[in-house]
């Protein structure tokens, strides 16, 4: 049941993504106001905003106008809610305590976060500061509940957390300074606070680093084969820092654990 809720939940919160995201590149207001087909502007009822069942039932076209409705909606509301429930799956730290529950509340909410940054930077190459800092405000609460009820070596986990964000903010820093902006953009910098401070551990964020590149690596030369982009084109990364710390923050431990066992053999 709770597993049902969670994607249900994140199902509601996709659809909120998507609300986000669209209003704030418009400078409009997310928080008032009723939602309106994009096209005709016609205000959208409550049986039109049903998480994926209203865009399947009307075939991606607005009822009222019947311009097509982007399949970004459903997509971005599939995805938050599996990203949830997987979650709670998979949560590596249990529930048993206050920290884990709160560090657990805290990366739902900073996943609707990154989710919308992951959008805002591949449809128009951004990562707003009006999103980076309410979510790193967000994650970082949650790791200092944890960090404060459930760690006995506060001070080596408080040093930890700090060189994570050191590693997952500073690499990129040094990046956009060499390269004067060229190469990353500040975004990547600003983003690596909430990546940082969710992963809370070096060791983590050199993983998320490592495999985002492997990521990005994967999607970029194909395109450079199909000569659909070129060296100096520009790939949003954002994303791929983003996916990558969802993959870290669930399985890192894990996959760190086996790196050691297969070095150690």
């Amino acid at each position: 049941m709770i597993l049902v809720a969670l994607l249900i939940l994140g199902l509601i919160l996709g659809s909120f993504i998507n609300v986000l995201v669209e209003r704030m590149h418009a400078g409009q207001d997310f928080v008032h106001g009723r939602s309106h087909c994009d096209h005709c502007g016609h205000e959208l009822a409550v049986w039109d905003l049903v998480p994926v069942l209203s865009w399947l039932s009307l075939a991606g076209r607005c009822r009222y106008c019947k311009a097509k409705v982007s399949w970004q909606h459903p997509a971005v509301e599939i995805i938050a809610g599996l990203l949830f429930a997987a979650s709670y799956y998979w949560w590596p730290l249990g529930f048993s305590n206050l920290g884990s529950k709160a560090l657990f509340a805290a990366w739902l909410i900073s996943l609707v976060g990154l989710t919308a940054l992951a959008i805002y930077d591949l449809k128009w190459m951004l990562l707003p500061s009006k999103i980076i800092y309410p979510t790193f405000a967000v994650a970082a609460a949650g790791r200092l509940i944890y960090l404060v009820t459930v760690e006995d070596h506060k001070p080596h986990a408080l040093l930890l957390w700090a060189g994570s964000i050191v590693v997952a903010s500073g690499f990129f820093l040094v990046l956009y300074i060499i390269s004067q902006g060229k190469w990353i953009g500040y975004g990547d910098v600003r983003l690596g606070l909430v990546t940082g401070t969710l992963l809370a551990a070096p060791a983590l964020s050199f993983l998320m680093i490592f495999l985002a590149s492997v990521a990005g690596t994967l999607i970029a030369v194909p395109l450079l084969t199909l000569q659909k982009k070129n060296l100096s084109s520009r790939l949003p990364y954002g994303p791929f820092l983003i996916m990558a710390t969802a993959v870290v923050m669930i399985f890192g431990q894990s996959l760190l654990d086996w790196y050691n066992r297969v070095l150690g053999g």
